[in-house]
């Protein structure tokens, strides 16, 4: 492909991390040739775009929007879209039904009766901006800007963006709602920077427009496939599909998890792991490479850090003592490590299963130091550093519309961290303190929530009867979605309604394969808005100096401008994808002093990280038992034989999201946990059945689904569900406790504060009275 430089003039370098980037020259690899943007077709006005927005999903897939008299009438995918390449999940598809659903959220709105009875009052967006604003003012005068905790969810692309509110209004206090821990992505971020000093994602050829024909990629000899399903949950940027087209041109799998899978039976490798054992197999791994020299020595001798003391370390966790821990065959374990370390090429393609155990960093840590152990960084079909593309990284900074931060030094060294020292160093909140002065008001008082693309109560709140409580303490609490949940018929003082992606612009480009456009194809509903024209309208009403944009187009030419382009250039080209070289730590491209190497203190890889010793950690990735296990806990296991796991994704849904969806809801219509069926038969259980699940911390129920593909001891219970359909009035908030599996789940994180237990708890099941009926 023709390099294409849309900018040569001047350079400007921003921070990424540890790392300098240059981001002015807006180079490319695509030629956009004679694409359109929009185009008539059979009595259709189409538009393609990209889809990163509400109704939730961590993708950025290409669309093509099929317009009519106004009205969305169906999508679909864009075949000429490199990263989806025409490929939609059903969610996608069934976008039409969200957006003209009849309970959609159309206007602001003002609560008049008591929490939780869903009487309202209908405001314009001036009068809600209005009453916002007094009241938030009015509670820092009394408590400091502090007391406001802003958060977020993981759907829409608020990614990036949502700090921004938590800055404007002068909180350092910003995370994602009460995920106990931090457990999602962000104890796999440490793990990536503790080691290598930059994050790292699998090569399956997202970064080339040509896909698979770029005469410079090739496919990994091995996909290691590790704590996820990867075609359902097509998360984090990273598209699932993407694994079956390298296993059409040859790629072999390596499956771990506690159920077979889709892919795990048609792996080379399948071992069918204990829950929350992830560490010790990893280990276990290492001690087969360690021991039979199958190491890539020219690799570890050059660019890595510790390793004889890691070696040493490993030679406890023999497969014996791994098969023992984790229900798996020893000679499984040994022929899976060989395999691993002798192919040419291999990815890690690592789930939240990593981050949800108690010290979940460490866990991937010791499955990063298996990708180092055989060489695969920074070659074709490897791992490779991963950075956002073209400048957009600068949404994270805090610095828009100015070189200093919004955040003042003094307001941000009271984050709410301070229990934790790594959470200190990462500069990141501890959502268990925030939870705690909440309901304490201890450290310091919380007394008011922002909440945007999140429902706490029903996700991915642990005990979450307990956050209920929390933010009914609250003097003052907002929500902005496209719905009425739980969260917010229960606890908002005023809900603010979002537009979905049909309805707005916006741009695709937190993940770092390419940066697309969000087109809009339709005016929306309502008077809906952006999460990102809410965010920076309410910021200006605290720090109109730092919120100064008028629309969507200039917020977005702002966050563009250090690569020198606009939002216009980017939709009429649709996507763009970035210069791409492998083997960066070379070249001098991953640190900060444009030395080769990696950004750490040693420079290289570090299999041992002295940096954890300063909080009284180990600096190897070792193995820790689960705090609830039929190993750690023998007596409670006893009352509780099941280990339980917990929020596998499931094809139609994503996390709270899309039970409004009719076709959706036939797909997955009911809260369903997966039971062995020799286990169901102990229990008198049948298939369909209602089962009660209960353990030490409370208890919920869920249908049974019954398949061989489960662990005769373990069961895994869906997430996030609540019923729609349901009467708001009837005081049950649509159902939430009923089915809720995080009513089983501590609000605990490890002692680092950095992963927590989400994963491998204990629980015991039984038919729930009525199930027959």
């Amino acid at each position: 492909m023709e390099e294409k430089n849309l900018n040569t003039e001047g350079s400007a370098k921003i921070k990424y991390g540890n790392a300098i980037v240059d981001v002015k020259e807006f180079k490319t690899q695509d030629d956009p040739g004679d694409r359109k943007w929009t185009w008539e077709e059979d009595g259709y006005t189409v538009f393609r775009g990209n889809a990163r927005t509400g109704p939730g999903c961590h993708d950025n897939c290409g669309v093509l929007m099929y317009v009519k008299d106004g009205v969305l009438e169906k999508i679909e995918g864009d075949p000429e879209n490199p990263y989806n390449q025409g490929r939609l999940c059903p969610r996608c598809l069934a976008v039409k039904e969200m957006l003209y659903h009849p309970d959609r959220l159309k206007y602001p709105m003002k609560r008049v009766g008591k929490r939780g009875e869903n009487k309202w009052e209908r405001l314009t967006w001036d009068e809600a901006y209005d009453f916002i604003e007094e009241s938030l003012k009015e509670i820092f005068a009394k408590y400091g800007p502090e007391s406001i905790y802003v958060m977020q969810g993981t759907g829409r692309d608020i990614n990036g963006y949502g700090g921004r509110v938590a800055q404007s209004m002068g909180s350092p206090n910003y995370g994602m709602g009460f995920l106990s821990g931090n457990a999602c992505y962000v104890p796999r971020v440490f793990s990536t920077a503790l080691k290598l000093g930059v994050l790292v994602v699998g090569d399956y050829s997202q970064f080339f427009p040509d896909r698979y024909d770029h005469p410079g990629y090739e496919i990994p000899e091995y996909i290691l496939i590790w704590g996820n399903n990867p075609v359902v949950s097509n998360s984090d940027g990273f598209l699932g599909h993407w694994i079956v087209e390298c296993m059409k041109r040859g790629s072999k799998l390596i499956t771990i998890d506690p159920k077979l899978t889709w892919l795990a039976a048609r792996s080379e490798y399948f071992l069918q792991v204990r829950p929350g054992t992830d560490a010790a197999l990893a280990l276990a791994f290492a001690n087969v490479i360690c021991e039979e020299g199958l190491y890539d020595k020219e690799f570890v001798e050059k660019w890595t850090y510790g390793f004889e003391e890691y070696a040493e370390h490993c030679k406890e966790y023999t497969p014996e003592k791994a098969a023992e821990i984790c229900g798996v065959d020893a000679s499984l374990i040994r022929d899976t490590a060989r395999a691993f370390a002798k192919a040419k090429s291999a990815t890690l393609q690592w789930g939240v299963a990593m981050d949800h155990t108690s010290e979940g960093f460490i866990t991937g840590m010791a499955c990063m130091d298996l990708v180092a152990l055989t060489g695969n960084l920074e070659k074709p079909g490897s791992m490779v550093a991963a950075r956002p593309c073209f400048g957009v990284a600068q949404t994270w900074s805090g610095r828009w519309g100015g070189d200093k931060p919004i955040l003042s030094e003094e307001q941000a060294v009271k984050r709410m961290n301070s229990d934790y020292p790594t959470l200190q160093a990462m500069n990141c909140i501890s959502q268990d303190m925030l939870l705690k002065a909440m309901l304490t008001g201890e450290p310091y008082p919380i007394k008011a929530t922002w909440m945007q693309t999140n429902n706490p109560i029903t996700c991915m709140g642990a005990d979450p009867k307990r956050i209920l409580e929390a933010l009914l303490k609250m003097e003052f609490n907002v929500v902005v979605d496209m719905f009425m949940t739980p969260t917010a018929l229960a606890a908002a003082d005023v809900v603010l309604p979002a537009a979905g992606f049909a309805e707005r612009i916006g741009l695709t480009g937190h993940q770092p394969y390419y940066l697309g456009a969000i087109v809009k194809a339709v005016e929306p509903v309502g008077e809906c808005k952006s999460d990102q024209q809410i965010i920076y309208e309410m910021g200006k009403r605290f720090r109109p100096d730092r919120n100064e944009w008028n629309d969507d187009k200039e917020f977005y030419n702002t966050i563009l401008e250090h690569a020198g382009i606009t939002y216009d250039d980017i939709k009429e080209r649709t996507w763009a994808y970035p210069e791409f070289e492998y083997y960066k730590h070379e070249k001098g491209l991953l640190r900060s002093d444009g030395e080769p190497g990696f950004e750490t203190a040693s420079g290289k890889y570090e299999f041992k990280c002295e940096f954890l010793e300063m909080f009284d950690m180990e600096s190897l990735a070792i193995y820790t038992e689960p705090p609830e296990s039929p190993v750690s806990t023998p007596e409670l296991a006893e009352k509780y034989p099941l280990v339980l796991t917990t929020g596998a994704r499931r094809w139609a849904l994503f996390h709270s999201e899309h039970r409004q969806s009719p076709s959706m809801r036939r797909i997955n219509p009911e809260p369903m946990i997966i039971i062995h069926p020799e286990t169901a038969a102990k229990y008198g259980i049948k298939d369909g059945d209602w089962v009660e699940v209960e353990n030490n911390f409370g208890k919920c129920k869920l249908k049974a689904e019954l398949t061989i593909s489960i662990r005769k001891d373990t069961v895994s219970a869906d997430h996030a569900w609540w019923f729609p359909e349901r009467d708001p009035e009837d005081g049950t908030l649509f159902g939430v406790f009923e089915s809720n599996i995080n009513c089983l789940v501590p609000m605990r994180p490890g002692k680092s504060g950095i992963g927590a237990s989400y994963k491998s708890l204990l629980c015991k099941i039984s038919k729930h009275e009525g199930s027959d009926q």
